[in-house]
C-alpha cells in the first residue's frame, strides 16, 4: 500500500462517511473528478472505491439496499470491477446484490426514465460517478469497486426541489430547494418521503461503512498505509458517526445520481 484508498463521492454526507484510516475522499463530479482522480493516482493510490448512494433500477431494491457491483455500464463500454476486492465487499456485506450498475451524466428522476434505463442495460441501479471512477481506474489500471446504497426506489419519481444543483464542496442550495417548493407546493408530500429515503439510505451507509472496516473492504489492507488528503472537500469523519449540516434537511443532498 503506497498511497491508500481514495473513495469516489458527489454529496457531502457521503464524504464524512466514508473517509477514514487510508481512505481519502473525491467529493466532485464530471470533468471536476476525473482531474482529480488522475491527481490521486499520479501521487500514488492504490485503489479506487465509487462509494456512496445510487438510484435503483432493478424493481424489486427498496431504500437502504446494497449493491456490490460486478461492472459499471456506460454508453457501449463495459468497466468490470477488480474480483478479489469485490468478493471482499461481498463478505463483509453478505445482504449486498450482486449486479451492474449504470452510469449517467445527469439524474434519472422518474420511473417512467428508470424503468427504460433497466431495460435497456440490465443494471440494477444508476449513480453519476462510478462511470467516471471506473473509466480512469482502467486507464491507469489500479484496481476498482462501486459499493453503493439505494436512495430512491425504482418505483418512486423524485421531486423538482431534489434535482437542484450542489454546491462544488457537495452541499445543497438551500435557497434553491426553497425556491423549487414555493413554486410548486404539491411537491413537498414527496419531498419528505424522498427526506425518509434519503435517512435510510443514511443509516445504510454508516452500518455498510462499519462492516467493510478500514481500507473500505479492500483485500490485505493495512491499517498503517498512508492517509491522504487528495482533492477532500469535507471534514475528516471516522465512520461511526458525521458532523456538519447533513442532519439538517437529508434530502437535500440525494439526487446527484
Amino acid at each position: 500500500m503506497s498511497g491508500g484508498i481514495v473513495a469516489v463521492t458527489s454529496l457531502a454526507l457521503e464524504a464524512r462517511i466514508a473517509r477514514g484510516a487510508g481512505v481519502s475522499v473525491i467529493c466532485s463530479q464530471g470533468s471536476r473528478l476525473a482531474a482529480a482522480l488522475e491527481s490521486a493516482i499520479e501521487s500514488g493510490a492504490s485503489g479506487i472505491i465509487s462509494f456512496g448512494v445510487a438510484g435503483g433500477l432493478a424493481p424489486d431494491l427498496v431504500a437502504g439496499d446494497w449493491i456490490a457491483a460486478t461492472a459499471v455500464k456506460t454508453g457501449q463500454q463495459l468497466f468490470p470491477t477488480d474480483q478479489a476486492w469485490t468478493r471482499s465487499l461481498i463478505e463483509r456485506l453478505p445482504e449486498a446484490m450482486q449486479a451492474e450498475i449504470v452510469g449517467m451524466d445527469s439524474p434519472v428522476a422518474d420511473p417512467r426514465g428508470k424503468q427504460l434505463l433497466h431495460a435497456q442495460t440490465g443494471a440494477a441501479a444508476v449513480d453519476m460517478e462510478s462511470h467516471i471512477a471506473a473509466r480512469i481506474a482502467a486507464a491507469y489500471q489500479i484496481p476498482f469497486v462501486a459499493c453503493r446504497a439505494i436512495i430512491d426506489p425504482a418505483d418512486k419519481p423524485l421531486p423538482p426541489a431534489a434535482l437542484v444543483g450542489l454546491r462544488p464542496d457537495g452541499t445543497a442550495d438551500v435557497l434553491a430547494v426553497l425556491r423549487s417548493v414555493l413554486q410548486q407546493p404539491s411537491q413537498v408530500p414527496a419531498l419528505v418521503r424522498t427526506a425518509l429515503d434519503a435517512r435510510i439510505a443514511r443509516a445504510a451507509l454508516r452500518r455498510g461503512c462499519r462492516m467493510l472496516g478500514a481500507g473500505l473492504g479492500f483485500p490485505d489492507f493495512q491499517s498503517t498505509a498512508p492517509h491522504q488528503n487528495t482533492a477532500a472537500t469535507e471534514p475528516a469523519c471516522a465512520c461511526a458517526g458525521e458532523r456538519g449540516r447533513t442532519d439538517r434537511a437529508p434530502f437535500m443532498e440525494s439526487a446527484t445520481y
